[in-house]
């Protein structure tokens, strides 16, 4: 399932990019960063982005990849907003609402900032890494869950501590 949701993904996304890469680059650090967690979780990290930002509906990752799949890419998926503060508040308040089976989309949304941050600091976008570093306090209150996949946010973190970036620049 996983070459599936890949090809499902890569094909969604088309001409996307992600900064200078094509879109495929940011799903696939997303995938690998999941993978120690199982297929559930590199499925999702494949699709996490599908609904948000290409044609895909959730009904359609539903009918191809079943309720549960779709319902963890729903929760990693912005809710609407006037702007990037409404939007994340709105997403931070759905996601602090999470129990049980669907924490799977918690660690891939962990994935995700994780891979965005490492980008970040690789391509020395200082002013996003500042953005996810004023945003984190309340992303983890909403993503957090103690002992669910510790080393991603161990790195994420010392990635966003106060000097790293202009350690790595």
């Amino acid at each position: 399932m996983q070459q599936q949701a890949r090809a499902f993904a890569v094909a969604a996304h088309a001409n996307q990019k992600y900064g200078d890469h094509p879109y495929s680059f940011h799903l696939d650090a997303v995938a690998e960063l999941a993978g120690p967690y199982g297929e559930e979780a590199i499925v999702i990290a494949y699709l996490h982005d599908t609904a948000e930002d290409t044609q895909a509906t959730i009904a359609e990752i539903e009918s191809k990849f079943g309720p549960k799949i779709a319902a963890c890419v729903s929760l990693l998926t912005d809710e609407p907003g006037t702007n990037r503060k409404e939007r994340k508040a709105k997403t931070y308040a759905k996601l602090a609402g999470v129990h049980g089976s669907n924490e799977t989309a918690l660690l891939v949304k962990a994935a995700d900032r994780l891979a965005n941050v490492r980008a970040c600091v690789q391509d020395h976008k200082k002013s996003l890494w500042q953005l996810y570093r004023s945003e984190q306090a309340a992303f983890k209150s909403s993503a957090y869950r103690s002992g669910q996949c510790e080393p991603l946010w161990a790195e994420l973190e010392s990635l966003l501590s106060e000097g790293t970036f202009d350690a790595e620049v």
